[in-house]
């Protein structure tokens, strides 16, 4: 029976420990062991936490795909998210250097591969792309092909960096350097649209009356979209914000996203809702973050117990300290 196999868009990292190959010359087999270990088990760790799967380890190289065998519409996020998850904790010590790239593409897919087993996965230039890209980065540093960072933009922070010549390209290949992930505020819905919208008028109309519920009765209104991705429910969302923006009462707009991958994000869209308000950024320490809280709850309440119970529960959100207990406190 022969193997299956299937053109797929790919996103694939590498990374690698700078300089390990020369340190292990000096090494015992055993402790080039004990280092490559628990560098192997975090990098997998952390790869398959947003997705991954880790194709194959060589020596101190590690080459992970996402967006096969499953595929998901933010395989390229999670991609630069996990590298940047692994150049943190690289960073964190003094005794590991990094060189991580990503690349996204067409590959094909042997559907019935076992990379547990050693078996290759995908094939393709796109693979080659991020291998050269990789000895090409920065110490501590993520590169990123263009494909990628058009589709990552919207979430992570980049800088330009000199196109990178590769051996086999006729042209130089552009490149930037993945910084941070930004906070999670969702799509701009001033980047949203485009042609007219059509066959979601009743969609439409229930979002647009819950709006008017919501201004008129000054309640909260609760209204959940759910289809498979493409559907059009990010273009819901816009025309709603322009029949926002069309009303002449002053109503504040802010949105979260939640994660779909990780630990401890039940709460992750309130809190990027709350960062958006405040004001608050991922690179913020906790006493800019406090002071950016405490100056949008004086501009929105008054002073006194009200003021100070909304930002004892705001604050966790921030990932700040709980100022006291809230024994007795048993509003929600």
């Amino acid at each position: 029976m022969s193997a299956r196999k299937e053109r797929k868009v790919v996103t694939v990292v590498f990374a690698d420990l700078v300089g390990f190959t020369a340190r292990a010359e000096t090494l015992d087999p055993e402790d080039v062991e004990a280092i490559l270990s628990p560098y192997h088990a975090r990098l997998r760790s952390e790869l398959e936490r947003f997705g991954g799967t880790v194709e194959k380890f060589i020596g101190d190289a590690v080459m992970a795909v996402f967006g096969a065998p499953v595929a998901r519409e933010d395989d390229p996020e999670r991609a630069v998210r996990a590298a940047i998850a692994i150049r943190d904790w690289a960073t964190e010590g003094d005794d590991l250097d990094v060189r991580i790239a990503v690349a996204t593409g067409e590959a094909l897919v042997s559907l019935d591969a076992r990379p547990e087993s050693g078996e290759a996965m995908v094939a393709g230039d796109v693979v080659n792309t991020a291998a050269r890209l990789q000895s090409a980065a920065p110490v501590n540093g993520i590169l990123v092909g263009e494909a990628t960072r058009r589709a990552t933009s919207t979430a992570i922070d980049y800088v330009g960096r000199e196109p990178v010549s590769a051996k086999g390209k006729t042209q130089p290949i552009p490149v930037w350097e993945a910084v941070a992930a930004r906070a999670r505020f969702g799509i701009d819905p001033g980047q949203r649209g485009g042609g007219t919208l059509t066959g979601r008028g009743e969609e439409l109309s229930l979002l647009v009356e819950a709006l008017g519920r919501a201004r008129r009765e000054r309640s909260p209104q609760l209204l959940t979209l759910i289809g498979v991705p493409g559907i059009g429910k990010s273009r819901l969302v816009y025309e709603l914000f322009k029949q926002v923006e069309r009303g002449d009462e002053l109503t504040y707009w802010r949105q979260g996203r939640a994660l779909p991958y990780g630990e401890g994000v039940t709460l992750w869209a309130l809190s990027e809702i709350v960062k958006a308000h405040t004001g608050v950024l991922e690179t913020d320490g906790a006493a800019a973050a406090e002071e950016k809280l405490r100056r949008a709850l004086t501009e929105s309440l008054e002073e006194g117990s009200e003021r100070d119970w909304v930002e004892r529960h705001l604050r966790p959100l921030l990932g700040l300290a709980a100022e006291g207990e809230l024994r007795g406190d048993r509003r929600s």
